[in-house]
């Protein structure tokens, strides 16, 4: 617990809000995402600036208090609050300021959104490379890796990152670019190393309309399009992003109530019609039931899936890199695809390679730069009644994909580990970059005061 004396000092030198739970306001901003992660902090600090984030800081460190760090709070694995302990809220930090430079670069706040990087972004013609929720919290997606539509033209979120601004474990404030080590451990090893009140990013030409398709496929038709799409993804040029779904549709798709494929594909390119031709050639091939494409502003593609994921969703997610989509993998796919007859999960089949795939392997903490696919089983309902049913077909559809995984681990689609110990940070990262980030660790955080994330411990 934190005393009162305490509470009162920290009120009186944060210029944040500090939340205790008889404060009203508290139980909403105790809240994360996903629904099933139902904890009570002792406080809660929605800080202004860095100097809250070190004062709480030294708070935690006196008193030996549990911390969570919450950028936008979207973690599926809930690591965005604690119980009894202190959550850091960085959601007012939500600043985008692009710079005036011919080779643009945006500053990020902690807290922002990807809505909120878009809506300055797009305007100009610019994105950075960032995710398909826009809802969710940039900071958090970014630590993770960054896995969305621009991947393959621009790489993750991380291979963008060129500084942060962060306050360590006691209370400095530091520059990544000042430290190649620190800046590598950000890219991809997750909130480990301290808390990061802003991000600086490099932003690519695009839009502010792009080209986008949707095309949607009925059961009897599954096969044929996931052979083809296979086949069609292997002379696609890294402009061209996409993403196979299969779930049972939500009403507002209007697409009936049996599970659907549907092949995603956006055009990060100069050219809309070369997009347009592309897909084209997918359609001529593997025509499908129904369609949607055409320009469409990056706002509205980019937020299109927003309303699948509302906020208190219950949340269980899997995933994997692999690299074979023949007829053995395909057979697993439509089998547990049609098992999906409720609205609550869904697979997604990300084309990888493209600008991904020529990031050196050890250039940063995020494994498999060689995969070819990357497969998200992601559970959202809403009923706690279906919380044993849901997370076991989570489960399940990942141990049948176990045989042709390839070992890539990607934490922002992970639900929260029975087992956060070592032996969990190495399946993610191998054990020659997880050494490395172990010693990254004992200097900025020996004491393992971050430690409410995918950890990697300090021993």
């Amino acid at each position: 617990m934190v005393a009162r004396d305490d509470v009162d000092r920290l009120r009186s030198s944060v210029r944040g809000l500090v939340l205790s739970p008889q404060d009203p306001g508290f139980d909403q901003a105790r809240r994360v995402w996903n629904g099933m992660v139902d904890l009570t902090p002792a406080l809660v600090v929605r800080v202004a600036d860095a100097d809250d984030v070190a004062t709480v800081l030294a708070l935690v460190r006196s008193r030996g208090l549990p911390l969570a760090v919450r950028g936008g709070g979207h973690s599926v694995a809930g690591n965005g609050t604690v119980a009894d302990g202190v959550v850091i809220d960085l959601g007012a930090l939500r600043s985008v300021e692009v710079s005036e430079a011919d080779d643009a670069t945006v500053r990020v706040g902690g807290g922002a959104t990807l809505a909120d990087v878009d809506a300055v972004t797009a305007p100009l013609g610019l994105a950075v490379p960032l995710g398909v929720v826009s809802q969710t919290g940039v900071g958090g997606f970014t630590l993770g890796g960054g896995m969305g539509w621009l991947t393959r033209a621009h790489g993750l979120a991380v291979d963008n990152l060129v500084d942060a601004d962060v306050v360590t474990a006691d209370g400095r404030r530091v520059r990544a670019a000042d430290d190649p080590e620190l800046l590598w451990g950000l890219r991809g090893g997750g909130g480990n190393f301290g808390v990061v009140t802003s991000f600086v990013f490099r932003a690519h030409p695009l839009g502010p309309e792009v080209y986008g398709a949707n095309l949607v496929y009925t059961l009897p038709r599954w096969r044929t399009a996931l052979r083809t799409w296979e086949a069609w993804t292997r002379e696609l040029p890294d402009d061209l992003q996409s993403i196979v779904t299969v779930l049972a549709p939500p009403p507002e798709l209007e697409l009936g109530t049996e599970p659907v494929l549907i092949v995603g594909a956006a055009w990060a390119g100069p050219e809309a019609e070369d997009g347009e031709r592309l897909v084209g050639e997918l359609r001529s091939a593997a025509a499908p039931d129904v369609e949607e494409s055409g320009l469409v502003p990056w706002t509205s593609w980019q937020s299109a899936m927003d309303d699948l994921f509302p906020r208190g969703s219950r949340a269980y997610w899997k995933n994997t890199s692999f690299d074979r989509l023949d007829d053995t993998v395909v057979d697993v796919l439509v089998r547990r695809g049609t098992e999906q007859t409720w609205q609550g999960t869904a697979m997604d089949i990300h084309h990888m390679g493209g600008a991904f795939a020529r990031v050196p392997r050890d250039a940063t903490p995020f494994p498999a730069r060689d995969a070819r696919f990357w497969l998200n089983v992601y559970g959202f309902w809403t009923d706690p009644a279906d919380d044993t049913a849901r997370t076991a077909f989570v489960r399940g559809v990942a141990a049948d994909m176990v045989p042709f995984a390839t070992g890539g681990t990607y934490v922002n689609f992970m639900g929260r580990a029975e087992d956060e110990g070592r032996a969990a940070a190495e399946q993610v990262y191998g054990r020659e970059k997880l050494t490395r980030l172990v010693a990254l660790k004992r200097r900025y955080d020996p004491g393992n005061v971050f430690q409410r994330n995918h950890n990697i411990p300090p021993e």
